[in-house]
């Protein structure tokens, strides 16, 4: 208990609320359609009343003609508790004191597609639809793992600072999911080893992405400012999607133009494979092993690359200059390291 109320603080300290844009969630969850329909889907970090991931899969509820749709708020949420004059199933204000579920498993159809706004507004508030659970609402919580347990799909934006243990218990439970991430995940011990065996890779969006935050947070220098509602935002340069859902584009080669020359492309000092500063550089004849910078797994097709591991984790740590390779006694930043599947001879 003294554990998690531990992380909890340290979670709001963070100030670790960001809040997706329906046109972001819209433009990801598009290429997953088929993979969608007709499943039980979680929304775990998801107020009901203000989450677009809430709002978009009841928009198409009977489009994707899901089972069921459950989504899940955390208590200590700067916005639970802000919709004053909705009431739970007990005919009392929503509070922060509980978290909240909306568990639906069917949607009015008016269009023959989807729902309004106002449709959806009129149904979150008619009584028992949304409840008050037991506990807080925190993912982690024995009532949130039990929806967790009847769900097909994860879709969420977690909190960031807590990505390792979130994605943990996703693998824990053997879930599909579709979640949001920072770029730097990939460097963690406990995450690149997903991405190097194939269990999670990047979806299809990536880079810049602007998040709606909580009206206590903080102005910031940059990446932060007011709407003329009101409201702030902040954006990072460095967000992409984490997923384990496959799609068409994954398995697109990349198309390399390039062909290697000791001159262009230089040996590490500490290990034995050749430095490539830009994935659009990767050498087409090249069978060796090659570093690449971390964007490369935007662009991964693992028909096309093999995967060796991370510099940091590859290499002899007794090798390594300050934990990475280097040439001519440069550090390098971090490296993905690489072999290509597909070498292409040139010439005779």
């Amino acid at each position: 208990m003294a554990k998690n109320k531990t992380l909890l603080k340290a979670n709001t300290a963070k100030q670790d609320e960001f809040y997706t844009t329906y046109d972001a969630i819209q433009e990801e969850l598009n290429y997953y359609e088929d993979q969608l329909k007709g499943k039980v889907i979680l929304c775990n970090c998801d107020d009901p009343f203000e989450s677009n991931f809430c709002k978009f899969f009841m928009r198409n509820f009977n489009y994707l003609k899901l089972k069921r749709l459950i989504c899940t708020s955390y208590s200590g949420s700067s916005i639970v508790g802000t919709q004053l004059s909705l009431f739970d199933e007990y005919h009392e204000p929503l509070t922060n004191n509980h978290g909240y579920v909306l568990d639906i498993h069917e949607i009015p159809m008016t269009n023959g597609r989807g729902i309004s706004d106002n449709d959806i507004n009129w149904i979150l508030h008619q009584k028992n639809i949304v409840k008050r659970l037991k506990g807080n609402g925190d993912f982690r919580s024995k009532e949130c793992v039990n929806y967790l347990k009847q769900a097909d799909i994860v879709v969420t934006n977690e909190p960031f600072s807590l990505f390792r243990e979130y994605t943990k218990q996703l693998f824990n439970y053997h879930k599909q999911f579709l979640i949001i991430g920072n770029m730097n995940n990939i460097t963690y011990k406990e995450t690149f080893p997903l991405l190097k065996n194939n269990l999670m890779w990047l979806g299809i969006n990536h880079g810049d992405m602007k998040f709606t935050v909580p009206n206590n947070y903080m102005p910031r220098k940059t990446r932060f400012w007011i709407d003329k509602n009101g409201q702030k935002w902040r954006s990072f340069g460095n967000i992409c999607w984490f997923t384990n859902l496959d799609y068409e584009q994954r398995h697109e080669d990349l198309i390399l133009y390039k062909s290697y020359s000791k001159k262009e492309y230089l040996k590490y000092d500490n290990f034995d494979a050749i430095e490539v500063s830009k994935v659009a550089d990767i050498p087409m004849d090249y069978s060796g092993i090659m570093g690449v910078p971390i964007t490369f797994l935007d662009k991964y097709n693992p028909d096309q690359f093999e995967i060796i591991g991370l510099d940091r984790y590859t290499v002899p740590k007794e090798k390594l200059v300050g934990g990475r390779l280097s040439i001519n006694g440069k550090t390098k930043y971090a490296r993905i390291l690489i072999k290509n599947k597909k070498v292409q001879k040139i010439g005779n």
